[in-house]
């Protein structure tokens, strides 16, 4: 199990930490952590989508400037003037990834895989192993990777619930997702393994881009949150 450490007060008072309550004793954490900042700022607050379009805005101001005969320092005082507001929105989007990670904690045990997430709000989410149908691994070459929970037909968590812990473009039927995980494979291996053992259910291979860390076929059933 990997050690995460309690960054802060704001969840002293919790009985176990990462857990709204203590586990049963017949329950054990076989893995615990928390986002990686720096990939949840490019993959879920798309920071490096969000630069290259200031980049791009900022060369075409340059460009249409030397196109009509400005000068170097009239260049440079117009970049001044212009530059403090993209700045401004990537620390912004920066300072709040890495709080969404500081506040965040992903917990499998071999029953469950529970959230705790938000900022200002925090909301915990219980999802048992023997009703997920399917965890889809995507793999960052950084080592971190997203692990997204497909829940049983009928239970549904809503989107802005998740967000930014949800699968993109997948809406109508949210999907929880464990993001920016470090040591992603690992950590999908030690799910599936969970899994399997929880549901008796043999694990899938993989499938194009992604790995199933949970296969499909697993019990109807209601969804504890």
């Amino acid at each position: 199990m990997r050690a995460v450490q309690n960054h802060g007060h704001e969840h002293e008072l919790e009985p176990q930490y990462g857990l709204p309550e203590e586990l049963p004793g017949n329950e054990r954490v076989l893995w615990q952590g928390s986002p990686d900042w720096r990939s949840l700022a490019v993959r879920a607050f798309h920071v490096r989508k969000v630069a290259i379009y200031f980049l791009l805005i900022v060369g075409l101001r340059v460009g249409l400037m030397v196109d009509d005969g400005a000068g170097a320092g009239e260049i440079a005082a117009d970049l001044g003037r212009l530059l403090p507001l993209p700045l401004a929105a990537l620390a912004m989007l920066a300072a709040l990834a890495w709080l969404s990670a500081r506040t965040t904690v992903y917990t499998i045990t071999d029953r469950r895989v529970v959230m705790r997430i938000g900022i200002v709000l925090t909301l915990t989410f219980n999802l048992p192993l023997r009703l997920l149908h399917n965890a889809d691994l995507h793999a960052a070459p950084d080592g971190t990777a997203d692990i997204a929970l497909q829940l049983p037909p009928g239970d549904r968590i809503a989107w802005l619930h998740l967000w930014p812990h949800a699968r993109a473009w997948h809406v109508r039927h949210p999907q929880p997702m464990l993001r920016s995980v470090p040591d992603g494979r690992a950590v999908a291996a030690i799910l599936g393994g969970a899994w399997s053992a929880a549901t008796g259910l043999a694990l899938a291979g993989e499938r194009r881009e992604a790995s199933s860390a949970v296969p499909t076929g697993s019990p109807d059933g209601a969804l504890a949150t």
